[in-house]
């Protein structure tokens, strides 16, 4: 079965895209979008009975190592270099009016 996408589809579709386009691009995408139509419909034909569903072609794992809480630094080192600093905090000018 060969599926057509009609000007006045492909007119429907636009004005729901809120796209304008000429009647030169509404001949082109009518033949577009039947064009991969028919080839889905081909795709549907394939027999796929035996084919496991994936999600990617290739296994997914993950390369990070685990995530590990440590102390990398005491608070008071990075606040010693601060030009001001309020309960153990970088303190900054106000930038809100």
């Amino acid at each position: 079965m060969v599926m057509k996408i009609t000007k006045e589809k492909v007119k429907h579709i636009a004005m729901l895209a809120r796209l304008e386009i000429d009647e030169e691009e509404e001949e082109r995408f009518a033949q577009q979008l039947s064009d991969v139509l028919n080839h889905m419909e081909k795709l549907d034909q394939l027999d796929t009975e035996d084919v496991e569903p994936t999600s990617h072609i290739l296994p997914i794992q993950n390369v990070f190592k685990e995530d590990e809480i440590k102390d990398i630094f005491p608070m008071t080192d990075p606040l010693s270099s601060a030009p001001q600093k309020e309960y153990g905090h970088y303190r900054v000018p106000k930038v809100v009016e």
